[in-house]
């Protein structure tokens, strides 16, 4: 009586069934996967965010398919801030989070069993994402060779007759990767041979790594990109340490006609389900003013904990970690003498340390493990030295 496209394996693997087990027993764990800053130890402005929320305006119904006018204006305030890029209110469209606004895109661009590609490793749940939208995923790979980069060969490779748009995450999740000048020129080339959108996921683009800014020139984002159809994902999730609330938008922009086009198809799609609510969008002003307190304190974080790491890494030879210039994570090679789900078993096991294997990601081979750089200093600290210690007696 259920679909296929749900019809996944929900049984626990050795991972997920040593987490629960550890949990359950009540066990000390340091949790190197951290990826909600609402429980790692920074301090939001409560008062602000509790205040933006009480808006009287919030409740009228005033439906809007693509958003209420202030607060696109206020997305469009914040491209220009952050890096000088104007952005037309009118070619926004707010959503409920990015996964939503995957799902529009989707929408908008596939028949049922077309293909979408995407880079690898990434973020697991695009594969959810796909599939209950009848979307067919096509891997293409990073390669890394003094840094990460797109494998074009391998992208071109994978275009088939179905191929639809590319999917780029700007910084990579997990691999903190931004698409260069050259890369992106590329992909623009590419998109316009093909006949492919380009749907560009910038939810951690304001997390550049100082290492990368080379002398504090910042990768950009691509909500100006004009030499192929292209849809930006961003929202409150990251730029405001915020994932509870759920707001999000796409920014559209390339060619004329395609956009227009593009924006009238989704308007009607916003407007099938309905506008966003209307307390966060009451909001949104405030509470995009707030990320820089917010990712100030992140920052801080993220490179403090690179800086344990790259020093204790320092102190031994068996790991060592890739080079990483922007996001959250961080990507440790390992000996792969045994698989990254069993390393990681017996870490939490043995070490009380919780890592995530690098096939969660799609990492092409073993010997990888992702670790979070949200993690509270203390925590980190000992968790990497643990993680060392049992890598070391393998």
């Amino acid at each position: 009586m259920f679909s296929k496209r749900t019809n996944w394996n929900l049984e626990e693997n050795a991972y997920t069934l040593a987490v629960r087990r550890a949990r359950e027993a009540g066990k000390r764990v340091l949790d190197l996967t951290a990826s909600n800053p609402t429980t790692c130890g920074f301090q939001y402005d409560e008062a602000a965010i509790l205040a933006a929320l009480r808006d009287p305006a919030a409740l009228t119904y005033e439906p809007e398919p693509k958003g209420m006018p202030a607060a696109r204006a206020a997305v469009a305030r914040y491209y220009r801030e952050q890096g000088g890029v104007a952005v037309d209110p009118e070619r926004l469209v707010l959503t409920t989070g990015t996964s939503e606004a995957y799902s529009f895109l989707f929408r908008l661009l596939c028949e049922p069993g077309d293909e979408v590609l995407i880079a690898h490793p990434s973020y697991p749940l695009f594969d959810f994402l796909a599939t209950i939208q009848d979307v067919t995923l096509r891997p293409f790979q990073f390669v890394y060779d003094h840094g990460w980069q797109i494998d074009f060969h391998s992208l071109r490779q994978t275009i088939g007759t179905r191929a639809r748009a590319i999917v780029l995450v700007h910084p990579n999740n997990p691999t903190g990767h931004f698409a260069g000048a050259a890369e992106a020129e590329q992909l623009n080339a590419i998109c316009a041979e093909r006949g492919l959108a380009l749907i560009v996921d910038e939810v951690f683009l304001d997390y550049e790594l100082s290492a990368a800014k080379g002398g504090g020139k910042r990768h950009g984002t691509f909500a100006a990109n004009a030499a192929a159809l292209t849809f930006v994902l961003n929202g409150l999730s990251k730029i405001a340490a915020l994932p509870q609330m759920k707001l999000g938008w796409i920014a559209a922009s390339g060619p004329g006609d395609a956009v227009r086009e593009a924006m009238a198809r989704l308007e009607v799609i916003a407007d099938t389900y309905l506008s966003l609510n209307a307390p966060l969008q009451h909001a949104l002003p405030s509470l995009l003013a707030q990320r820089g307190a917010m990712q100030k304190q992140i920052l801080a974080r993220v490179e403090a904990n690179l800086a344990e790491l790259d020093a204790q890494l320092a102190r031994q030879e068996s790991v060592s970690r890739l080079l990483v210039e922007g996001g959250w994570y961080a990507v440790l090679r390992v000996p792969a003498v045994q698989s990254d789900e069993e390393l990681a078993v017996r870490l939490l096991e043995e070490r009380g340390v919780q890592v995530h294997p690098g096939h969660f990601y799609d990492f092409a081979d073993g010997g990888y493990l992702v670790i979070s750089l949200l993690t509270p200093g203390e925590d980190f600290r000992e968790g990497i030295a643990a993680v060392l210690a049992c890598v070391a007696g393998l």
